[in-house]
């Protein structure tokens, strides 16, 4: 249902009592557990259904398509902000998951300690509440979107001011999900901003028969243990009792605009996820494999920085720094696949293949 007309629109709306039907957006407070009090908006749009944790930095939690669960939620399960989010190593206690956490603005790797001052696992982002928040469905157009949106700030008292205002879009008949950013330096001084998407993919869309496609020119391995496991970056095995996480990083290839993008797929069950993004944007791309039971997850991570984290950066003299009343804009796509677009993809793949 691509592309509506004027006709698509008034046969939608012979057809239906409500839009909310077909597609509709709503708040909703959760009221038991780890996440009691946390405020978040649920989305219906067709076959794909997700919730955005309007106090968590607007992240994606789970997301469904075609009634199949696409994301990976963590043993802690859902959850929202606690004692445990800058506590060190403890703040892993606090990492849910879902389908996108944001990593950032100052740290976006393992906690790390420098100059005094300490930088919580994955940095504060992922845990800040969104203000000026709000939610619409309604027509623009011939189209029918819905459209989130609010800001985050990261600030200290004569310490940094970075504000990043997001904006999630979804239109139906177009199963994507689009997430904009605009980061701004609100202070009146230059500030490290480091920033990484942290996409995680989950059973049963993830499993033994998922294809993974990235079209890299290059992987490195991050350490000894990744290095084991180098040959089967893009196999996703079955779940093995305490198997190590892997981390590779990959040296992506692009169109000549910058356009790249990451594919999982599983053509047995019939769906899959499309990440795309610009490597001018977000030069650097980490994929996180883990294969251990109980925590079976595929991450796909855009990023301005190395998984190597603040520390490195500083060491090599490449710490990305924004400037006073600076923005930087950062736009990732997902799309949801299904049928035919399992093939176009796998096409579009080779493409690139054939390219680099």
């Amino acid at each position: 249902m691509e592309g509506m007309s004027v006709a698509d629109r008034k046969e939608l709306l012979r057809k239906t009592g409500s839009m909310q039907q077909l597609m509709f957006v709503r708040p909703v407070t959760y009221e038991e557990g780890r996440a009691r009090g946390m405020k978040a908006y649920e989305v219906k749009n067709g076959p794909l259904r997700f919730s955005v944790m309007a106090d968590k930095c607007l992240d994606l939690a789970d997301v469904s398509f075609f009634g199949h669960n696409v994301s990976f939620m963590a043993k802690p399960g859902l959850m929202g902000r606690n004692h445990y989010d800058t506590n060190g190593a403890e703040a892993q206690r606090s990492i849910m998951g879902g389908m996108l956490f944001t990593c950032g603005l100052e740290n976006i790797c393992a906690p790390c300690r420098i100059d005094g001052r300490d930088y919580p696992m994955h940095g504060r982002m992922r845990t800040t509440p969104a203000e000026q928040t709000g939610a619409c469905a309604r027509w623009e157009k011939d189209d029918y979107v819905v459209t989130i949106s609010g800001t985050m700030r990261e600030a200290e008292l004569f310490g940094e001011n970075l504000v990043m205002n997001r904006k999630i879009t979804t239109r139906y008949g177009e199963n994507k999900i689009c997430i904009e950013d605009e980061i701004t330096n609100e202070g009146f001084v230059r500030e490290p901003m480091m920033l990484l998407y942290h996409i995680n993919v989950g059973y049963p869309l993830l499993c033994g028969d998922s294809e993974i496609l990235i079209p890299t020119k290059k992987v490195i391995p991050r350490d000894a243990e990744a290095a084991t496991n180098i040959s089967k970056w893009n196999i996703m095995e079955e779940p093995k009792d305490n198997e190590p996480e892997y981390v590779f990083l990959h040296e992506m290839a692009s169109d000549q605009d910058g356009n790249t993008f990451a594919v999982v797929m599983n053509r047995k069950l019939g769906i899959g996820l499309k990440i795309e993004y610009n490597t001018r944007e977000l030069p650097y791309f980490m994929q996180w494999k883990s294969t251990a039971s109980g925590d079976y997850a595929l991450g796909l991570e855009p990023a301005n920085s190395s998984v190597y984290g603040k520390p490195y950066h500083i060491k090599e003299n490449s710490l990305h720094q924004i400037e006073p009343f600076d923005t930087e804009k950062k736009r990732i796509v997902l799309t949801f696949l299904s049928g035919g677009e399992l093939d176009e993809a796998y096409t579009l793949f080779q493409q690139e293949g054939d390219r680099k």
